[in-house]
């Protein structure tokens, strides 16, 4: 199992080995001491999948504040997304900065995004399909969110604003300059 760094401290990209034959695939997606290698030793909680129909869809950019903060480890297992991690952990030197990864069934990469993070994808398929695991379960009354399209964090989506397929909720957080965040660098 390779695990890299990114331009975030904390935000990871994971990619299993694959080992084929005749019958298909084999791989080991998680092992708990390859991530605890590289600082992340928290158990999980829950496990998510998720299936978004056309190309295009817009999902995020998610967080759930303390106490019941999650973190998270993707992956695409059809299709592919365009995979974003963005800094609100207020004193990090990366406040504000994204990471994007493209996630497929293909290239069999992972993204492990911290608490602290606003997160959210865009299908790149007609179909994708993507699982999860979180490090808390799901408790809305601690959600939060950050417009996905905001200019100040300059994600390259691959998608313009007019035909992104997004629900009410997600077009409607707030923007980086004007967001509360419940998060602190720790250093």
């Amino acid at each position: 199992m390779l695990v890299e760094t990114t331009s975030i401290p904390g935000v990871l990209i994971v990619t299993p080995k694959k080992f084929g034959d005749e019958r298909g695939f084999f791989s080991e997606t998680f092992r708990a001491s390859a991530l605890s290698a590289h600082g992340v030793t928290h158990p999980w909680a829950q496990d998510n999948h998720s299936m978004s129909g056309k190309r295009g869809v817009v999902r995020g950019l998610h967080f759930q504040a303390p106490p019941r903060a999650q973190a998270k480890l993707l992956r695409a297992v059809h299709g592919s997304i365009l995979d974003v991690a963005v800094d609100i952990r207020t004193g990090s030197p990366t406040y504000g900065r994204h990471v994007a990864v493209e996630l497929n069934a293909d290239n069999w990469k992972q993204l492990y995004i911290p608490v602290g993070m606003a997160h959210g994808f865009c299908t790149l398929t007609d179909k994708a399909e993507v699982l999860y695991k979180t490090s808390d379960e799901y408790a809305p009354e601690t959600e939060g969110g950050l417009l996905w399209n905001d200019p100040a964090l300059g994600i390259a989506w691959p998608v313009t604003a007019p035909d992104a397929i997004v629900n009410a909720r997600d077009a409607s957080w707030t923007i980086l300059d004007k967001l509360q965040s419940p998060f602190a660098w720790a250093g």
